[in-house]
């Protein structure tokens, strides 16, 4: 019916005009205005029924939960309490039973405690009994100790009666018996040792050390700072000196020489600690003086020639001695450093006649000993003291340079440590070192190996026949074999054959610790008993 009354009005509207039209659309939204106007109020009053329908459900609902609430707020109230009470009645339950155990734990340690305390009274008691007897038995070991210091007391008096010497003199004389007896049994014990040694090791190394030096016997020369140049005559020397000391000043700054021109006929002095340089000095005047033509010039190339002459000295004189101790593959700059030990000495001893005196004695005590290498035996022996050589150029002692030297040019080790061991500084590891150690003692040591000064020479004989004065019971004594032995005579009725054993270690252990000396000191006791008697 609506589609139809629809299809009729939209047949209406085809029929209408457009002024009709518009009148119609006018009058209908009047319409619709004014309908809404009639409807609004009327559905503001229908909405607020509704709502306070709502409300009134709402407050209902409201009521309805919270009388719920009050009555689950009850049953929860009635049940924690019940759950409260059978916690307190439970917490009540344990705590009962908690004191009571504890009532019966503190009754058991009060019954333990009693019956301590019973234990302490019956050891108190006990101990007082004790106590007691203890007093008792003090005073009885009182007086019994009292009766055997008055017994003792009266046998002292009568040993001393007897003896004739008071107890501090028994003491003294007791304590000298033991010592004597203790001094007799250490002699003969160090008596004993030193035979066993000398049985076992004397012949042999006499033998060895023997064949060694009878093997071996290098020239030597004399220690010096100066060489002396003979001059032609006087006249020679204010040439030497030049125009206001312009030549002896050239030749002073070329050498690093000083030239003393004092009143000696016929000569002048040089002075340098350099042996080298010395050696080029010397050289150098006696070219000038024997050309005759001596300036500034003259004497610079004279001098560079002179250095050149020593350089290939040098290097001659290093390869005379690896070659006259047989040793193979030396670095040449090694073979110029032993050359340079023929112009340096040590206590009058040449060190490169050393070096090879030692380099041969280790080679010859390797092949008496057997199993050590005897090349590098003298290749260390040779090599030992090359630090010596530039001791005047590189601060340190010749050991450590030497190490050094070594450890540069790639020597063996077993070299560097006999090197680094030949004075004592490390303790010898390799029989080599200890081979290097000997004959380096063995080649400084013989009699007119080196030589020192007088002066220093009479001091230390001087101060060695002081130390052994400085001993009981030495009547005299005598410094002989250049200081390398001291005789010492001994007082026959306050030295005995024993104890000369020990005074002769005591007077070496002092020399040992007070007297600086090359080589060993040998000490020698004398001691002689004569009887002599007239007959009338």
């Amino acid at each position: 019916m609506e589609i139809l009354t629809f299809i009729k009005s939209m047949n209406i509207f085809a029929e209408m005009t457009s002024s009709d039209i518009l009148v119609c659309v006018i009058v209908g939204i009047i319409a619709l205005v004014v309908g809404l106007i009639i409807a609004f109020p009327v559905g503001v009053a229908y909405r607020r029924r509704v709502a306070e329908a709502e409300l009134g459900s709402a407050e209902e609902e409201a009521r309805r939960i919270v009388n719920e609430s009050i009555k689950t707020a009850e049953s929860r109230k009635k049940e924690a309490l019940i759950e409260a009470k059978d916690e307190i009645h439970r917490l009540r339950t344990e705590a009962d039973k908690e004191i009571k155990d504890r009532r019966a734990e503190v009754q058991r340690s009060e019954h333990r405690l009693q019956q301590k305390e019973e234990s302490l009274e019956k050891k108190a008691d006990n101990l007082d009994k004790k106590e007691e007897l203890m007093q008792e038995k003090i005073q009885a070991a009182d007086a019994r100790l009292a009766e055997a210091e008055q017994i003792k007391k009266s046998q002292f008096d009568m040993l001393e009666k007897i003896s004739g010497y008071t107890e501090e003199q028994a003491k003294i004389q007791l304590l000298q018996e033991v010592e004597a007896k203790l001094e007799h049994e250490k002699a003969l014990r160090i008596m004993q040792f030193e035979q066993q040694l000398k049985d076992e090791s004397e012949e042999k190394a006499r033998e060895i050390i023997g064949t060694a030096v009878s093997r071996c016997a290098p020239d030597y020369v004399a220690e010096a700072t100066v060489s002396v140049v003979p001059l032609p005559s006087d006249e020679m020397k204010g040439r030497i000196i030049g125009r206001e000391g312009r030549n002896i000043r050239a030749l002073e700054t070329l050498t690093g020489v000083d030239l003393i021109i004092d009143d000696t006929p016929e000569a002048i002095t040089l002075s340098s600690f350099d042996p080298v340089r010395r050696e080029i000095a010397r050289l150098s005047l006696e070219k000038l003086i024997q050309d005759g033509r001596i300036h500034p010039a003259r004497i610079e190339e004279t001098v560079d020639k002179a250095r050149k002459e020593v350089d290939a000295k040098i290097k001659q004189d290093g390869e005379h001695a690896v070659l006259e101790c047989g040793v193979r593959g030396v670095a040449p700059e090694l073979v110029r450093l032993l050359g340079r030990m023929r112009y340096r000495t040590s206590y009058g001893q040449n060190v490169l006649m050393h070096s090879i005196e030692v380099s041969q004695i280790a080679g010859l005590l390797a092949n008496e000993m057997g199993g050590v290498d005897p090349n590098m035996a003298r290749r260390a022996g040779l090599l030992h003291d090359i630090g010596k050589a530039l001791t005047h150029e590189i601060e340190g002692s010749h050991v450590t340079i030497g190490v050094d030297v070594a450890k540069k040019y790639k020597e063996p080790e077993a070299v560097i440590h006999a090197i680094e061991a030949h004075h004592g500084d490390v303790e010898p590891r390799t029989t080599i070192a200890w081979l290097v150690q000997a004959a380096d003692a063995i080649s400084a040591a013989r009699p007119g190996a080196r030589r020192e000064n007088l002066e220093n020479y009479i001091k230390r004989l001087e101060k060695l026949e002081e130390i052994a004065n400085s001993f009981e019971g030495v009547d005299n004594c005598f410094a002989i074999q250049a200081g390398r032995e001291v005789r010492i005579v001994v007082k026959p009725e306050l030295i005995d054959d024993e104890k000369m054993v020990l005074l002769a270690h005591d007077i070496a252990e002092k020399i040992e610790g007070e007297l600086e000396y090359p080589g060993q000191i040998k000490v020698h006791l004398v001691r002689e008993s004569r009887a002599v008697d007239y007959a009338k």
